[in-house]
């Protein structure tokens, strides 16, 4: 089978500019397409920005609003799916989301952040209720989280216990946690035998400090590709034998007690 090249945007874009943002990633998808990528994945509330503030509920819009379909045109253009992080409107609620657009534009999955981070998020948005959302994407079974939901070790091997074999964490990691970037995320990929493509903002914005240092971690624990601090489209490769090779070598899933965990819950 072969592999699934995938394209991490690392970005902040133009924060509270749509129209800017949605070039960047259609300029972004040209050049993921041009280096083979099937899939992009750009950060955390990258239509928007993250650090807008009071205009989080002017700028959320539905899952089938104008940005998203502007994404999916985007996909179809340049025939790569993406994945995209933006404030999702229902109703009076307003979510922390992102989307994935398969390569002929259909809308493939959405999901809403679980773990809300500091009280910019809380005061802003409304924390979803779903753990795993999947997709299929050339062969490769691919789920969504986003930043601080990575950190919850449940959330992970929820999607491991799931048959997750690419984990897309669109993220807004910021100063001084770049640790997260630098060893949790490839320690998750490892315990739950997985890739974890884990895509940051960078620079400052507002009172943040982004770090960047976006990642495509692989089931051995190593770092396929790696971002710097700057504005970056890194691309690496998901490879689907190598990952049925460590799942066969590696017994983590398949030595659990599941008995023993139930006081975690």
């Amino acid at each position: 089978m072969p592999s699934l090249r995938t394209a991490l945007l690392q970005s902040s874009g133009r924060p509270g500019a749509v129209a800017e943002n949605l070039k960047a990633l259609d300029e972004a998808a040209a050049r993921g397409a041009a280096a083979g990528a099937r899939l992009l994945v750009a950060p955390e509330l990258f239509l928007t920005g993250y650090a807008i503030g009071d205009a989080v509920p002017e700028l959320a819009e539905p899952a089938d609003g104008p940005g998203p379909r502007s994404v999916a045109e985007i996909a179809v253009r340049h025939g790569l799916a993406v994945l995209f992080g933006y404030p999702e409107r229902d109703g009076d609620q307003v979510f922390n989301a992102s989307q994935l657009v398969g390569p002929d534009g259909t809308r493939l999955a959405d999901y809403r952040k679980t773990h809300l981070f500091g009280c910019f998020e809380q005061e802003w948005f409304t924390p979803g209720e779903q753990t795993v959302v999947q997709a299929e994407l050339d062969g490769v079974r691919i789920g969504l989280l986003i930043c601080y939901d990575v950190e919850f070790p449940e959330n992970v091997r929820a999607h491991a216990l799931a048959g997750t074999d690419l984990l897309l964490v669109p993220t807004a990691q910021m100063h001084p946690y770049q640790f997260v970037a630098e060893s949790v995320i490839p320690v998750r990929a490892f315990e739950n035998q997985m890739y974890v493509a884990y895509v940051n903002r960078t620079g400052p914005e507002g009172e943040f400090e982004f770090v960047g240092l976006s990642c495509l971690a692989g089931p051995d624990g190593t770092v396929r590709t790696r971002a710097g601090r700057g504005e970056e489209l890194v691309v690496g490769e998901v490879d689907v034998e190598l990952l049925a090779a460590s799942r066969a070598a590696n017994p983590y899933l398949h030595d659990r007690r599941p008995g023993l965990y139930g006081s975690l819950a």
